[in-house]
């Protein structure tokens, strides 16, 4: 990726209040599945819409005469400007600014930093007493007893891990195969096969890899996770340049206008712009009958403009680098992007305190798990073992989810804050990724949906961007819905799998169990009740991210 900076401080960013304020409460209309957010170009600086273009356009200019006064030539040069800053892309993209995450000292969130401190000083008041309570109990101030599970072929998964990285890089020399290719090998024909084959077969193989070397499921999990991110990355990369080839192919075939396809190269978005009026691929776009020399002009700036980067340094294919795709790999999100805005240095000392901050949130989960979680359940198997009726079963059952769910909700938390805020973060300040906005304020969602797009945001964008839009041009937007949370669910069953050994269909059930939920949150009788909303999203997420632990 190239270079471009982007201003470090807060005060100085002139969009910072237009992203980092606390949002509005969306008003309990439709389900719009996987919203996009207006980009910055269609708002005014008082925060109401641009007016732009009404229906759909075929992304060509009206001509006007040669002559036309100096008035109407200079209106029109205008309105082609506002279209221009206006018009979606062909392949669906992700708008990267220079912000910094809700917990940031500098963030616009700062006053709720209190609580934010206030957490960490009942984390350290929960450690301090259970060291002195080990230490009165044992002699020793800490028991961990998970140490072998952490350790436990250590060097095996430090190298595995990073042949699983390596071996993507296969993907840029098949791009370039499929960039140079006029044949057969071209992305259009048996380039997308043969990725999808690869793409499909490395999956497979690094599934399988750790139940094959019998790992534990500590190693699993992060393994898995790391995978299904790396694996996610591989897929951006290669259908986003698989897709610009194509684009450059189409621009080099105008050369010679005669034989060449002249389908428009997009379509403008409406003033509300949601993902049920994503455009069309331009496959699925009609040949027009007829084009002047100007269309034809247009069509070609159209192209260019697809080849070019959002900030406009970088082209396709100059990207295809080795460097372009490690850089790409170790910055901290899913989507690919020729280029993303730039910090302008690395804040060495940054790095230091959130590397610090990730082993800090890991002891702090393993005194939660040693103290509080795993008494609960050896306790909880004995007497599960001894009880005697359906009765005993069912209060057993419940004392100990009822034991649990603190401990869960800490957990969740602290697992939340290493991977979106530190780990990331810490990515983020090496690579000098300036978009540092890993997640939105889920504490205040009121339904799941809402959830799902705001507490993980490098995913919601894949899945947005690869799945839904990609399967709405060829389905309906229904089904374009069922098959983005059918991939979501088996990836979090995966995942599941990996915890407790055995596929039992806990993360698939609950995935799927999301859209009958929401009807509900959305009804009539439910609708509107926010505290009650809150509490239905947020007491499950707690419980049931850290169920399946329990039974193993």
């Amino acid at each position: 990726m190239a270079e471009s900076t982007s201003v470090e401080a807060r005060a100085r960013n002139s969009h910072a209040t237009e992203y980092l304020q606390p949002r509005p409460r969306k008003p309990p209309g439709r389900i719009e599945l996987l919203k996009p957010h207006m980009s910055d170009e269609l708002m005014k600086h008082n925060g109401s819409r641009l007016e732009a273009p009404s229906g759909v356009s075929s992304g060509r200019s009206t001509p006007i005469p040669a002559d036309a006064p100096p008035s109407v030539q200079a209106s029109s040069s205008a309105r082609r400007q506002i279209r221009a800053q206006q018009r979606q892309r062909i392949f669906p993209s992700i708008e990267y600014v220079d912000r910094v995450s809700h917990f940031d000292p500098t963030s616009d969130y700062r006053d709720f930093r209190g609580f934010f401190v206030l957490f960490w000083i009942g984390l350290a008041i929960m450690v301090i007493t259970s060291m002195l309570r080990n230490y009165k109990d044992t002699g020793y101030p800490l028991s961990i007893r998970q140490w072998d599970l952490f350790t436990e072929k250590l060097m095996e998964l430090g190298l595995s891990d990073g042949a699983m990285v390596a071996s993507t890089a296969l993907s840029l020399p098949l791009h370039k195969l499929y960039a140079s290719s006029s044949g057969v090998l071209r992305w259009s024909r048996l380039g997308m096969p043969i990725q999808s084959l690869y793409q499909a077969a490395w999956l497979a193989f690094w599934c399988s890899f750790p139940f094959i070397r019998d790992w534990s499921w500590t190693a699993q999990v992060f393994f898995t996770l790391h995978l299904l991110a790396i694996f996610m990355k591989m897929h951006s990369y290669a259908f986003y340049n698989g897709h610009l080839s194509e684009t450059k192919r189409r621009l080099s075939d105008l050369d010679n206008p005669d034989t060449a396809s002249k389908v428009a190269a997009y379509r403008y978005p409406q003033p509300r712009t949601s993902l049920g009026d994503i455009p069309l691929s331009p496959s699925q776009v009609k040949e027009p009958k007829g084009i002047n020399g100007q269309e034809l002009r247009q069509l070609r700036e159209d192209l260019a403009f697809e080849l070019a980067s959002p900030l406009g340094r970088v082209s396709y294919p100059d990207n295809l680098t080795l460097h372009n795709y490690a850089e790409f790999i170790f910055c901290p999100t899913l989507c690919y992007e020729l280029e993303y805005p730039r910090t302008t240095r690395v804040r060495w000392m940054e790095v230091f305190w959130k590397t610090l901050a990730v082993f800090g949130c890991i002891f702090l989960m393993t005194v939660t798990t040693e103290e509080f979680i795993l008494p609960v359940l050896d306790e909880s198997a004995i007497r599960l073992q001894t009880s005697s009726s359906a009765l005993d079963f069912g209060l057993i059952m419940g004392e100990t989810i009822g034991a649990l769910l603190f401990p869960f909700m800490v957990a969740f938390l602290l697992v939340f804050l290493v991977i979106f805020e530190y780990v990331l973060g810490a990515f983020a300040e090496i690579t000098r990724f300036a978009d540092r906005q890993f997640y939105a304020d889920w504490w205040n969602s009121c339904d799941w949906l809402e959830f799902s797009r705001e507490w993980n945001k490098p995913v919601h964008h894949f899945f947005r961007r690869h799945v839904y839009s990609a399967s709405k041009n060829h389905t309906s937007r229904p089904v374009a819905t069922v098959i983005t949370f059918l991939i979501s669910a088996l990836a979090h069953e995966l995942v599941m799998g990996c915890i407790t050994r055995k596929f039992r269909g806990y993360g698939f059930f609950a995935m799927m169990l999301q859209m009958p939920i929401v009807m509900v949150q959305r009804s009539k009788f439910v609708r509107g009740r926010t505290l009650l909303n809150n509490v239905l999203v947020r007491k499950p997420v707690f419980a049931g991210y850290f169920s399946p632990r329990v039974s193993r």
